[in-house]
């Protein structure tokens, strides 16, 4: 009988890693997405097929969890991900699913905790209540959010803006979170019950950052600490619903204050080495800058 692995949000930054580590491995992968169009390049890796998720359509849950072994369950960022997380976990359990990760986040077991780690550790919750066999994954900052939300301003203007003060970030490349899933997806009865926070292999500033990017880009690359205010103003004006600006504001203002510098040896642990450094990973992607 197959070993079918599901991964959810598998258009996403942290589903497609997953799935490119996954196919890699061999694995028969079913990615999971809104949108079966947007999906086509991942059906292009071997081992893997496309299934759509409407969170409206309990049945296309259904659909996708049918005969899966493992699945990693990864929710939008969504005022209500909670709720689609909760259908996620029930369709799991309901299919037989024997061992779901679950995508959580950074800080999400502390209390109370900000708006975004609430709604995770709901999540959480959810999941250990079922008495299905569970990994959480609490990876903090991503290094692909400077390609996909600064690449624009370095590229034209040689300068990225945050409010995060002088506030340093453990950042993390993706291709790391997705390697940790896939192991754990192939292997996962010795992970069963865990919760691993991960980091990249060391915490930088803003201006550490922008020192990187000017090294391997070959010019100054500035960083601008932005005031809360300028933050919000820029957010609204680019359309952001209040509840997601608020929270972005409040996840900075975390970073600001030095609760983002964690960092651990959970990757190194998993997948038997040290996790991409910042300045592997702008060597990398030095295209998109």
């Amino acid at each position: 009988m197959a070993h079918i692995i599901l991964v959810t949000g598998a258009t996403g930054t942290v589903g497609s890693a997953t799935v490119r580590a996954l196919s890699a491995a061999g694995a028969d992968v079913r990615a999971g997405v809104h949108s079966l169009i947007k999906g086509d390049s991942l059906k292009r890796l071997p081992g893997v097929d496309l299934v759509e998720i409407n969170f409206d359509r309990p049945e296309s849950l259904a659909v996708a969890f049918t005969g899966v072994t493992t699945a990693l369950l990864i929710t939008p960022f969504a005022q209500n991900q909670v709720e689609m997380a909760q259908k996620l976990i029930d369709a799991a359990q309901a299919a037989g699913v024997k061992h779901v990760i679950r995508l959580s986040a950074s800080g999400a077991e502390s209390e109370p905790g900000i708006q975004l780690g609430r709604w995770h550790r709901q999540a959480e919750e959810y999941l250990k209540g079922t008495g299905m066999n569970y990994t959480m994954l609490r990876p903090g900052s991503f290094m692909q959010n400077f390609v996909n939300i600064y690449a624009h301003t370095i590229k034209e203007s040689n300068t990225f803006y945050q409010p995060a003060g002088d506030g340093r970030v453990s950042h993390i490349d993706v291709r790391d979170i997705g390697d940790v899933a896939a192991e754990i997806l192939l292997n996962p009865d010795e992970h069963n019950g865990k919760a691993y926070t991960l980091t990249g292999p060391q915490a930088l500033s803003g201006k550490e950052v922008a020192d990187i990017f000017s090294r391997v880009l070959g010019r100054t690359i500035q960083y601008v600490d932005l005031p809360e205010e300028a933050a919000r103003t820029a957010m609204q004006q680019q359309g952001l619903p209040d509840w997601m600006v608020e929270s972005l504001l409040e996840l900075n203002a975390i970073t600001r204050a030095g609760y983002a510098s964690g960092v651990t040896s959970d990757v190194q642990e998993i997948i038997g080495r040290k996790p991409y450094t910042f300045e592997e990973f702008v060597q990398v992607y030095r295209d998109c800058f």
